[in-house]
């Protein structure tokens, strides 16, 4: 559903906030670019569908759990409705946040009450659709406050919109494959109970670098409008010392929070998740670098070129290992932790090239 998730966004979070923030003070541009966003967007949730259901036939696990899975996809393409582009564009993120505490809330309290074992199981994609309706309902209902309605300009321009968010989805779908090609190469070549040891550590890094998400998304609409090199700066010096902080604190209460969340069973992962904490540190400011600096001066190409550099480093790095049979978990944190570093390298690169396309406040203000 990760993937299926990736398929339906299609990096409109990115190339459509941004058409907003252009076009915020233009009603009939704006409702246009809402509702041809939209159909494009349904669009490619037809399209994820489609391949679901071919995955659903190939794969023997999927069509075990053929309901479940479909009922699983309810969620991903209900987002289609919640219009997270909109709201980010228009800077009104409270929305965003209200609507995905509601429906994480509703579809977690149904699912402690009412799901007790293994027969229970569809339940918890009911309930997560419901939660989700729940928010297209609340997002409806604020989208209509703006006076705002949505006008179409026809299939061909919703397939222009696709085309031009391509280079957005290739950014993003590529950051989702780092983790997905460790592991799978993992599963093939190690034994399932290391697969079990990094898997909670990516879990644990994911949920980390989850808190990244709002604050790279709260800075990328007002870059786009001030192209403000400084407010880049700010954040970087507001959080870094705090994320620097926290990851020394993880690397030493590492063994208990491994022994809280996996039991004695996962003590062995917390080598492994010490060297990859270095990732939690290069991983903010190659996100804030990223779409909310370089994609604010229309270096899109850029923020992908360097995420996929970073990929093909990073799988050479894994070819290395297992030609020189050194293929161990350790090793591969240390090649994830150096493909983060690449990654955050290149994009720093990019930001000193065309230092000149940002505009500095201390400047403009002499």
């Amino acid at each position: 559903m990760s993937y299926m998730q990736i398929i339906v966004d299609f990096g409109f979070i990115l190339s459509a906030t941004k058409d907003v923030v252009i076009a915020k003070n233009d009603k009939h541009s704006l409702e246009i670019i809402i509702g041809d966003t939209m159909l494009a967007r349904v669009i490619m949730g037809i399209v994820a569908l489609a391949l679901l259901i071919i995955l659903i036939i190939s794969l023997p696990i999927l069509r075990k759990c053929f309901l479940f899975t479909l009922l699983s996809y309810g969620v991903v393409f209900a987002s289609i409705f919640l219009m997270d582009f909109l709201f980010r564009g228009l800077e009104i993120m409270h929305i965003i946040t209200i609507r995905f505490i509601l429906m994480k809330v509703i579809s977690t309290i149904l699912t402690l009450i009412f799901v007790k074992n293994d027969s229970d199981i569809l339940l918890i994609p009911i309930f997560d659709i419901l939660g989700s309706l729940i928010a297209v309902i609340l997002v409806i209902h604020e989208f209509k406050k703006l006076e705002l309605s949505l006008q179409f300009s026809g299939i061909k321009n919703a397939l222009i919109k696709i085309k031009e968010s391509f280079v957005y989805f290739l950014s993003e779908a590529s950051s989702t494959s780092f983790n997905t090609i460790n592991t799978l190469i993992i599963g093939i070549r190690i034994s399932a109970t290391e697969v079990a040891y990094w898997s909670v550590c990516m879990q644990i890094m994911g949920a980390a670098q989850s808190v990244y998400n709002p604050i790279s998304n709260g800075i990328y609409p007002e870059m786009i409008k001030s192209k403000d090199i400084n407010l880049i700066k700010r954040v970087l010096i507001i959080f870094m010392p705090i994320i620097i902080l926290g990851s020394v604190i993880a690397y030493f209460s590492a063994g208990i929070g491994m022994m809280i969340l996996g039991g004695v069973k996962y003590l062995p992962a917390t080598k492994v998740f010490r060297y990859l904490i270095p990732v939690i540190v290069f991983a903010f400011p190659s996100m804030i670098v990223g779409w909310p600096a370089l994609g604010a001066i229309n270096k899109a190409k850029e923020v992908t070129t360097s995420t996929v550099i970073a990929i093909i480093f990073n799988i050479l790095l894994i070819i290395y290992l297992i030609v020189t049979n050194t293929f161990t978990l350790i090793n591969i944190a240390i090649a994830r932790t150096l493909t983060e570093l690449i990654m955050l390298v290149i994009r720093m690169f990019y930001v000193i090239k065309y230092r000149k396309l940002f505009i500095s406040t201390k400047k403009s203000a002499d």
